[in-house]
């Protein structure tokens, strides 16, 4: 159970708005903030080396707590900018070649579905969207028999930034491991607000963010990459972090995923993200699932009861993520006028998920995104000012 007054005593920003835009950047606890400008002030008493010296600990602590956080090793762990960096480092780190068959899905992510074509493009590798269920959910009839053909990678969004859908990640897993293809698994919407074990969904790559659901600093990110895979990828740039310059004309990469890492980072922000996914665990990612689910679903439950609104989240298993549009008013209105109301929401337009928005014939979208800190009080608020 979540104690939900002591999360809105330690999360300030709750006495100031209804915030319910959590898939875009979460309110962060007091301890969140508070590491962060802490280190920030150390800087500037002592200096930036120096601070990070004496802050070794606790700049360390983000590896084995991201680590338990995914069931993995701290040394398959890398700690980058966000998690769009950590995406790229690891895809761009494989050598395709024409031919190559890239598999993703209806409801990948933009980002990433701009570089599969700029990669395509450069090099003869083929893309290929597999099809969708009635659910809106991947068809695993269809992915098996196209790992069946052969396919260099499999690139899946687990939770879309535009549906309230969880992607079967688990079971991509277990065909990606059967078929021996590399799975790459863009966590940036789930960790966070739903269990992620790297070890049952079984994919070999995972990248996501600080900023939404597990209330990091922004400009923070991770990615996972496992033992069984690290030393066959080469990322796309190195520098002396990543590798050592070993001889006049030669070097050695790192053995562990920090070869995806650069030297310089934000060591500020490198600490809250660790005080961030220990706040997270502390709370217990089942029952912070069970909270957030629960309101999601009752506010599409409220949403569906308001005239001319129409919700438009897919899927058998759905999180915190609701999507809804309003007859007569774009979301970009709606989006506006809640947030004179004091609401915050966000908007997904139609160029963040083009093949699936356009495979339905839906407009931009409003997204309402709760977790736990948020109330019922809140939802109602939101359809109220709907009406």
């Amino acid at each position: 159970m979540i104690d939900v007054e002591r999360a809105r005593r330690e999360t300030p920003g709750c006495a100031h708005v209804a915030h319910l835009n959590n898939a875009g950047a979460a309110l962060p606890p007091a301890a969140v903030t508070d590491a962060v400008v802490g280190h920030l002030r150390l800087e500037e008493r002592i200096g930036g080396y120096e601070a990070a010296a004496a802050a070794a600990a606790e700049v360390e602590n983000a590896y084995p707590a991201i680590a338990r956080l995914l069931g993995c090793a701290p040394h398959e762990v890398a700690v980058v900018e966000n998690a769009t960096r950590g995406w790229d480092m690891a895809f761009y780190a494989f050598d395709f070649h024409p031919g190559d068959r890239i598999l993703t899905v209806r409801t990948e992510y933009a980002s990433n579905v701009i570089a599969l074509l700029q990669v395509a493009r450069r090099t003869g590798a083929v893309i290929e969207v597999i099809e969708t269920d009635e659910h809106g959910l991947p068809s695993l009839d269809h992915l098996a028999g196209e790992l069946e053909r052969g396919a260099a990678l499999v690139a899946v969004t687990h939770v879309p930034t535009h549906s309230g859908l969880v992607n079967p990640a688990a079971e991509i897993g277990a065909l990606t491991r059967a078929a021996g293809v590399p799975y790459l698994l863009d966590a940036c919407q789930s960790v966070g607000q739903l269990p992620v074990d790297v070890g049952e969904i079984g994919c070999d790559m995972l990248a996501a963010t600080g900023r939404k659901f597990l209330r990091g600093p922004r400009g923070t990110g991770f990615l996972y990459v496992s033992e069984r895979l690290v030393e066959r990828l080469e990322p796309p740039f190195l520098d002396l972090h990543a590798a050592t310059w070993t001889a006049p004309d030669a070097y050695e990469i790192r053995p562990d995923a920090r070869r995806f890492e650069t030297w310089e980072t934000n060591y500020a922000g490198k600490i809250g993200l660790g005080v961030a996914v220990d706040y997270a665990l502390g709370w217990g990612l089942d029952a912070i699932e069970a909270r957030v689910t629960a309101l999601a679903e009752g506010l599409r439950e409220r949403l569906r009861a308001v005239p001319g609104v129409t919700v438009r989240d897919e899927g058998k298993r759905r999180c915190g993520i609701v999507t809804f549009t309003v007859d007569g008013v774009p979301a970009t209105e709606v989006r506006r006028r809640l947030g004179a109301a004091g609401i915050n929401t966000s908007v997904s337009p139609m160029e963040y998920a083009r093949f699936d928005l356009a495979a339905r014939r839906l407009p931009d979208l409003v997204r309402a995104s709760v977790h736990y800190y948020n109330t019922e009080d809140e939802l109602d608020r939101l359809c109220a000012a709907l009406r």
